[in-house]
């Protein structure tokens, strides 16, 4: 297919230049002119991470066909300023700490320029409004929207230069507005990130991945990809010179699927050639031979006798369970006046971050094997790659480049081992950068969780004992999940002294997306079945929230459900910092749905349970009965 020409007015610039037809506008300002302060996040124009100027109008790049950028004049985030300057609404945005990850920034910086420019006068709702195509999953958009609104007074003259300045410290640093030393490179584009960083004579990666959940792989052909022109070398599981598997806790994950495949979306195979279509031709050549095997998708049947087996050194498919006992817990429930059972549920959740996975390895003149990648734990791959590679730990290295939004989601390894891979076999550098849907298909995501919670209560709210078990879905690898279901385990009945306790945390292999550690790393799907428990104890009691937390709060010298013991305890100022700021109305919980009868407490209640099941703890009466 003929090339196509296209001369635009860049930044200022000429540019006359011959590219491929299918590039988007996005590709070719990043590959063609490395104006890579364009970024890609989700490739459907919804995160606005490319967001340009095309002729003086804000547009996502990554929808716009190259051709259609002929005889337009372009601006990108790199020509809003001169270099080494800033405009106001960059310098704003470093002002306020607009910029965290900083991946979304340039994008915002545009939006936010944008909007300014058609409107100077834009009020907060207009200005929220016109960035409303923009996405951030850092900075919850508060110093955002605050860094519009003072660039705006700088450019109308109404707040002075001075407004930008950086804030003087005295004698501490606590307390003072200290700028971030990386954001200039942010809010001008000119981070680096994986996917933006190009070496000499780079080769690019793509990954043949399972469309089963589970199947045994027969065979595996690759010679027709391997024969193409422009193909550099083609990978499997029979390329992996030394140990292969990994995982933070349990070794059980290839670097590409070997023998079977366990969740769709795993690696099989992977290309690496001159251009990324060359790459995404040759994986179509290689041919995988499956036999389906039986799924497993539901973490109570993985327990279950007969359940398929996902991993063979685990044949009741567990990864860990967690016990913590304390106390005696049938004394606790026998002194009990009432006791609540309930069930809880959490999803799985996707981080979302908005750059997806991406990489760089080569292999440097000393024969050091070297991996660039946001990887958030860079030390334990460095040393499970040096198993995977059979090489000594000073023949590998590890570097660490921006993070464009973590959030635990990059701290599992899961495609640093095929770059590594693939640049000991050329001897050339090789990038991976993933599409969203790669990203979602095959990277880690929160444990989702079923909880079985049950609690014994006194009249006046102190808790006498909780039976909590959790099962979480681990997925197709244990990756981070012993250390979820600990931490899980360790806050399972939260900040509240319970002389009397019985935790239990398991995580299961099933054949869906691995778990991985996600922010709370297990505490959220902890916390929300027993902060939902409390509430639910307040209303059936007839108590306030803040109240029945505070009658069961940790003090100094209280001893945790691990038996520590506090020297130190905050949670009495927490909640009256809490109750003080919420506004909170003082009293019990407004009564929803049907009442009960007394339970024989000390005085006439009506409390309501939301549907949890209410037992009243006594030696002559087990029944419970289901409230609405």
């Amino acid at each position: 297919m003929p090339k196509l020409r296209i001369e635009a007015e860049v930044n200022g610039r000429k540019v006359d230049r011959e590219t491929e037809p299918h590039k988007r506008l996005l590709d070719f300002l990043r590959d063609d002119l490395n104006l890579t302060g364009t970024k890609e996040g989700c490739g459907a124009g919804e995160c606005g991470t490319c967001s340009v100027f095309v002729d003086g109008k804000l547009v996502k790049s990554c929808l716009m066909p190259a051709g259609k950028a002929n005889g337009a004049k372009i601006e990108t985030i790199e020509g809003l300023a001169k270099p080494g300057d800033l405009t106001p609404v960059q310098r704003a945005f470093h002002k306020t700490g607009a910029s965290q990850c900083g991946y979304c920034i340039p994008g915002m910086v545009m939006a936010a320029t944008s909007a300014l420019r058609e409107n100077p006068q834009a009020d907060i709702e207009e200005i929220k409004e016109r960035l409303g195509g923009n996405i951030c999953r850092c900075t919850g958009y508060t110093k955002i929207f605050e860094a519009v609104e003072i660039a705006k007074g700088v450019i109308a003259g109404t707040v002075p230069e001075t407004a930008l300045e950086e804030d003087m410290v005295d004698d501490s640093f606590i307390g003072a507005n200290v700028r971030r030393l990386d954001a200039p490179s942010k809010v001008s584009g000119r981070l680096k990130y994986a996917a933006d960083m190009k070496l000499p004579d780079m080769l690019q990666m793509q990954v043949l991945r399972s469309p089963h959940a589970h199947a045994r792989i027969l065979s595996i052909d690759t010679s027709e990809a391997e024969a193409m022109d422009g193909v550099a070398c083609v990978i499997t599981a029979q390329d992996v010179p030394g140990t292969d598997g990994f995982g933070v806790f349990v070794h059980d994950q290839p670097i590409m699927a070997r023998d079977k495949v366990r969740h769709v979306g795993e690696a099989v195979a992977a290309v690496a050639a001159e251009d990324l279509v060359t790459a995404r031709r040759a994986l179509s050549k290689i041919k995988v031979e499956y036999e389906e095997l039986p799924g497993l998708f539901d973490p109570g049947e993985a327990m279950a006798p007969g359940a398929p087996v996902i991993h063979d050194y685990a044949q009741d498919n567990l990864i860990k369970h967690i016990p913590v006992r304390k106390g005696d817990v049938a004394a606790g429930f026998a002194e009990a006046d009432l006791i609540l059972e309930d069930d809880f549920s959490t999803q799985q959740v996707e981080h979302a971050y908005l750059e997806p996975e991406a990489g760089v390895a080569y292999v440097d003149p000393d024969d050091v094997v070297v991996v660039i990648s946001p990887s958030q734990n860079i030390s334990h791959h460095r040393h499970m790659l040096a198993e995977i590679i059979a090489k000594p730990i000073n023949k590998v290295r590890f570097i660490m480049s921006p993070v464009g939004g973590g959030f635990g989601g990059k701290e599992d390894m899961i495609y640093q081992g095929m770059l590594a891979l693939a640049a000991m076999k050329t001897h050339r550098p090789v990038q991976l950068n993933f599409t969203r849907e790669e990203s979602l298909i095959a990277s880690a995501k929160r444990h989702p969780s079923r909880v079985h919670y049950r609690m014994g209560l006194k009249w006046d709210g102190r808790i006498t004992a909780i039976e909590f078990d959790m099962l979480s879905d681990g997925g197709a690898f244990g990756m981070s999940s012993e250390g979820v279901m600990r931490k899980a385990a360790i806050l399972s009945c939260g900040p509240y002294e319970v002389h009397n306790l019985k935790v239990d945390t398991r995580v299961v292999y099933t054949n869906n997306t691995p778990s991985g550690a996600f922010r709370t790393f297990g505490g959220m799907q902890a916390q929300f079945a027993t902060e939902s428990m409390m509430d639910m104890a307040a209303e059936a009691l007839d108590m306030d929230p803040f109240e029945i937390r505070r009658v069961n709060m940790m003090k100094v010298g209280a001893k945790t459900h691990t038996q520590q013991t506090l020297e130190t305890a905050s949670l009495d100022r927490v909640l009256d910092a809490a109750e003080q700021a919420s506004r909170w109305e003082k009293g019990a919980p407004r009564v929803r749905g049907a009442t009960r009868k007394d339970l024989n407490g000390p005085d006439t209640r009506q409390p309501c349970t939301l549907g949890a099941r209410i037992k009243k703890a006594s030696k002559d009466s087990d029944e419970s009965e289901r409230v609405a």
